[in-house]
């Protein structure tokens, strides 16, 4: 019995779009001999679908999409499609309207449809917002010979409650120990589980302890491409009932493989094993480029626009854009003002020259004094300060916006984690964009990537950059200009100013920020790790005054277990100081800084 696996890249809400996905996939299993298909966890919607799922014809439309893919698959192939369901009882019963479901399509019709049984609510899900929870365990026979196989359906989050593996359980059942109880011979798993680093190898870890522990083999298909924040890496795979890994799919690309079911032996035979990325840096790497594409090319851009400053930030992300939209698609601004130093633009250039993209100058000398013009009697008799130095930034940033609009260009922004956690970057300035690229990546990371990607090109690898390879392969001193990567960084908004005149040396900074941000350790303990108190006071501060910026910025592309999108919902207004050390604390509320 021959499975096909498909990893796929739906777009939300392109419904028509999707569907053609799973009939090409489902074309191409029959070819290769298969006779089921199994795809990811609501592909025909795309997910995550979130507010559509409220709107009635949306639902209807999802339905009668099914019911005419169903018609047009291959006759003797039974195919396994995630949508969502209307529940019937919730008129009377009270319970949500929807089931996140799975369909079996064969025959040209559905023949059984199946409901995830757990609902996540932390992080960026909310899925008892939309959705009843099913009541399993779900399966079906498959006829083979002279007997049948039967197979297990569960849907994402239905693998993830295993309190050996875990140490306790999340919610009262287990539909996989179900499953294994009821005497399946086969469990599948549609799924859409957003990449962070190092989770790939955690799912796999998983899979593999559930899969011996019940002595059942599990087929895991995961979702590939990014919606809006969320970047999805495929990575499916499958288990034996030993707990082996036995097939795996390519990160961060969409797929298809078979895998062999053998009835005598109850077990998957070996198939291929794609190579995983060879470390974090390179699943990173494959991650934000996936995401500034599919972000792109998914609200309908095909080009990109990214201020370019000379700095680390902005080459970075200059980087990723020409990697995932073709160095032609991508124009970088220059735009120095007096503070400026010379080799600031002499970087970016350089940059811009080594990734091959086209350039522009807007010096905002003449701007600036204009602005000072206009503000000098409000501004008079007092002190210039972060109000004049951020109209540098704001000046940039409606320029930017300027060139966005007028050629429809995807303005970039360029801040990284660790300025967007302490609000060390600009409302309407530095902080302008539609897409935040590496808002979720700390500043000691953007330095070990920028770092990586020059080993690629010197090492001769810059295969692995295959956008890139063909201009990589000219150069002998990376991608990244050497001198952007040792020189301080600064924002250059006034004469000698550097980024540690106002904040920790980024190594301190990040550790105190995953440690408070992503691991929630209280102050005490960051404080016993070994960081100065009052250096953790002043970061928990800053932390909690930006939140009103980080409120207002674009999308962040999700790339750790904590990121400041949907899962971050912190209130604004907000006095909790209880955990702030007794150090120079004021007498009266501190405002919040409108910088």
């Amino acid at each position: 019995m021959k499975f096909a696996i498909a990893q796929l890249n739906p777009t939300i809400g392109d419904l028509a779009h999707n569907a053609q996905q799973v009939l090409e996939a489902a074309r191409q299993a029959a070819r290769l001999g298969a006779q089921v298909l199994v795809t990811t966890e609501l592909v025909l919607c795309g997910y995550p679908p979130r507010d559509l799922l409220l709107r009635p014809g949306f639902i209807q439309a999802m339905a009668d999409t099914l019911e005419a893919l169903a018609q047009e698959l291959p006759p003797h192939l039974s195919v396994l499609v995630g949508y969502a369901a209307a529940n019937p009882k919730a008129r009377y019963s009270g319970e949500k309207p929807l089931f996140n479901s799975t369909a079996l399509l064969q025959g040209g019709r559905v023949q059984q449809v199946f409901h995830k049984q757990l609902l996540p609510t932390y992080d960026v899900f909310d899925e008892n917002r939309y959705f009843a929870a099913g009541q399993g365990p779900s399966s079906f026979t498959l006829p083979c010979g002279d007997w049948g196989i039967r197979v297990g359906v569960t849907i994402c989050e239905d693998l993830w409650n295993d309190e050996e593996f875990w140490g306790g359980r999340s919610y009262p059942r287990n539909p996989i120990a179900d499953l294994a109880n009821a005497g399946v011979d086969l469990v599948v798993n549609l799924s859409a589980s957003p990449y962070s680093l190092n989770k790939a190898q955690l799912r796999a870890a998983m899979l593999a302890h559930s899969a011996a522990r019940f002595r059942c083999p599990i087929l895991y298909v995961n979702q590939v491409g990014a919606n809006d924040d969320l970047i999805f890496d495929g990575t499916s795979m499958a288990f034996n009932r030993q707990g082996n890994l036995v097939a795996r799919l390519p990160a961060f690309e969409a797929g298809l493989a078979i895998v062999e079911y053998d009835p005598m032996g109850h077990d998957l035979r070996p198939a291929a094993l794609a190579p995983l990325p060879s470390d974090e840096n390179e699943a990173l790497w494959s991650a934000l480029v996936l995401g500034v594409r599919d972000y792109t090319h998914k609200c309908g851009f095909s080009k990109a626009v990214i201020g370019l400053s000379g700095g680390i930030d902005s080459a970075l992300v200059a980087a990723v854009a020409a990697a995932a939209l073709g160095p032609d698609q991508v124009l970088g601004v220059l735009m120095p003002s007096p503070y400026s130093s010379e080799h600031s633009v002499t970087d970016a250039l350089a940059l811009a020259d080594n990734l091959g993209i086209a350039h522009q100058t807007l010096a905002i000398g003449p701007l600036m004094a204009d602005y000072n013009q206009v503000l000098d009697p409000l501004f008079a008799d007092t002190s210039p300060g972060i109000a004049e130095e951020n109209i540098q930034s704001r000046i940039r940033g409606n320029l930017l916006m300027a060139i966005s609009n007028k050629f429809g260009h995807l303005l970039l922004s360029t801040g990284n984690k660790s300025e967007m956690a302490v609000g060390y970057c600009t409302l309407y300035g530095d902080m302008n964009g539609g897409l935040a690229v590496i808002a979720d990546v700390p500043k000691t990371r953007v330095y070990a990537l920028c770092q990586w990607l020059n080993r690629q090109v010197g090492s001769g690898a810059a295969a692995s950059l295959a956008e890139l390879s063909d201009r990589a392969s000219a150069l002998t001193n990376g991608l990244i200009p050497q001198h952007i990567l040792d020189k301080p960084p600064s924002a250059e908004l006034k004469p000698g100013q550097v980024d540690q005149d106002s904040l920790p040396s980024y190594d301190v900074l990040d550790d105190i920020l995953e440690r408070l941000v992503q691991r929630h350790e209280s102050v005490a303990n960051i404080v016993a790790a070994g960081h100065d108190a009052a250096v953790v006071d002043k970061v928990v501060r800053l932390v909690a005054r930006a939140e009103f910026k980080r409120r207002q910025a674009p999308p962040v592309l999700k790339v750790t277990d904590r990121a400041f999108g949907m899962g971050w919902r912190m209130p604004i207004a907000n006095r909790w100081t209880s955990e702030v050390q007794a150090v120079a604390q004021p007498s009266d509320p501190e405002p919040l800084l409108q910088t």
